[in-house]
């Protein structure tokens, strides 16, 4: 039977263009994609752009062109930064595409149907930058007593005619959800926050607008557009061929996995588990909310000047570089600040000397010294299968750590494992026994090259190019890198390339 695995990113919004906050979820959902494919399960990796809304149209306007040309510019702009940070995605669902209309409108078909939908008229607080309603409790009064969101996002007071979702019928069965399932929110802060925010009573939720036309029109009713949000969760739904029960994605519903920034948590873990109980569709798994990037210690925003394009990063310090660094300096699910010495540090330290020293060292001395070509498999020594045992563990240690999106940890795993073979190496000093004994110095490269593989094989997620080049150094076929081939060992004799540094340390350009 096969195994699918179904993870989304949020889809990103087309007021403005790709930041370093944008790569680092798609990142991360991109390294899951990747373990699980090489775990063997059939992947869906879902990404795109939400396109409809009054910020859209309020952006075009200012930029002088139609909101389509706006999101067509900038749903380009995201795929480009995709390519350069190698996104493996296998659907890029743009919301102003027709399948998606068509699944949105499904949706709203159905709730309405089932009798989750009905015509009233809001009248509230609104706050556009967070396209969110807010109630009077939760806006937060300044000094100089302007009323804000709790995000800081300026307020208006709004009325107009709207349908609305009858979302307080819901409130129980979402505290139900949330105490059967603990793991459908993580992590637990943010689950203790959400259960805090619906056990606090939920209201109705408007879900469409008249005072802009920048949307999917309401089934029945076009002077209605669709509340953005109602519109964006939807893609979850379109992307894999809804209403459609026989399309050929169908299989994959529900997602595994939501990948999505806190700020944006309360519409994944109240709102659409609840649309979709209206709508009477099984739930996704999970809903894990990460951190932000701080840069120099602030929260990244336009009009503070400190937005970071993750392409600029890759074209100093290289692709594999600074995908390792997001994953491995904030601790997923956590906040961190980025910085210059900090990815330089990681680089030079664990990627340049603990990685790349270790693959050289072992890779030279199979050239120099077994003809270039992989040694035979010797007797191991308790020192070896120690060695041997600790790598053979990998991937079955970090799956479970992928599961529950411990990225950061599951790389720890990894560079246990390096240090230990870094350790290994110097006290086998096989470079001596060349010389006193060439058959252990043989046995001792052959662990080396061994637990290589293993790790190169479970790191491909992270640094999927350095680690290409990594394993085709140490003989590894293509068919040879996913999960289950480490089960097989290398034949020796196996003729070897000329070894060449994979992580070159880095040196800041005016120290040159």
């Amino acid at each position: 039977m096969t195994r699918r695995y179904y993870v989304t990113t949020p889809i990103y919004y087309v007021n403005g263009a790709p930041h370093i906050g944008h790569a680092y979820t798609s990142v991360a959902a991109d390294v899951i994609a990747r373990f699980k494919r090489l775990a063997g399960f059939d992947v869906f990796f879902l990404t795109g752009t939400d396109e409809h809304g009054q910020k859209v149209e309020q952006a075009a306007q200012a930029a002088g062109v139609a909101p389509i040309e706006l999101a067509n510019r900038v749903a380009a702009d995201f795929r480009d930064m995709y390519d350069r940070m190698a996104i493996s995605y296998d659907d890029f669902i743009r919301t102003t595409e027709p399948r998606h209309a068509a699944g949105a409108s499904a949706l709203w078909k159905k709730l309405k149907e089932n009798g989750h939908i009905y015509l009233g008229a809001y009248e509230g607080w609104y706050a556009l930058r967070d396209e969110c309603f807010y109630q009077e409790e939760e806006l937060v009064t300044g000094p100089d007593g302007t009323r804000t969101a709790p995000t800081g996002a300026p307020v208006e007071w709004v009325k107009e005619p709207s349908y609305f979702f009858s979302l307080s019928k819901f409130q129980d069965r979402l505290l139900e959800l949330y105490e059967t399932h603990p793991g459908f929110v993580e992590p637990s802060s943010r689950r203790n926050e959400v259960i805090s925010f619906v056990r606090g009573g939920l209201r109705d939720l408007s879900i469409s607008r008249t005072s802009f036309n920048w949307g999917i029109p309401v089934p029945g009713d076009p002077k209605h557009v669709m509340y953005v949000w109602v519109d964006a969760l939807a893609n979850y739904l379109s992307a894999v061929g809804y209403p459609d029960g026989d399309a050929p994605r169908w299989d994959f519903w529900p997602p595994n996995l939501h990948l999505v920034g806190k700020d944006i948590l309360r519409f994944h873990a109240i709102y659409w588990p609840a649309l979709l109980m209206g709508a009477g569709l099984p739930l996704p798994e999970r809903v894990f909310s990460h951190g932000w990037w701080t840069i120099a210690g602030q929260k990244m925003s336009k009009s503070l000047g400190n937005v970071l394009d993750p392409r600029d990063l890759v074209a100093e310090f290289g692709l594999d570089p600074v995908r390792f660094f997001l994953m491995r300096e904030m601790p997923f699910g956590g906040d961190s600040d980025i910085n210059r010495r900090a990815i330089i540090t990681r680089m030079n330290v664990e990627l340049a000397n603990d990685l790349g020293n270790l693959a050289q060292r072992t890779l030279s001395q199979i050239a120099r010294n077994c003809g270039g070509v992989l040694p035979e498999r010797g007797t191991p020594t308790a020192e070896d299968t120690a060695l041997l045992a600790q790598a053979s563990l990998l991937p079955d240690i970090m799956h479970g750590q992928i599961d529950r999106q411990a990225l950061t940890d599951a790389l720890e795993e990894v560079w246990k494992v390096i240090r230990a073979s870094n350790a290994y190496i110097d006290h086998q000093a096989p470079w001596a026994l060349k010389k006193t004994d060439p058959q252990r110095m043989a046995d001792v490269l052959r662990v080396l090259a061994d637990v290589l593989r293993t790790i190169a094989t479970v790191l491909q997620p992270y640094m999927p190019g350095s680690m290409d080049a990594m394993l085709t150094q140490l003989g590894v076929e293509e068919a040879e890198r996913t999960f289950a081939a480490l089960d097989t060992p290398l034949p020796a004799g196996r003729a070897l390339p000329a070894p060449k540094g994979v992580f070159p340390r880095f040196v800041e350009p005016e120290a040159q």
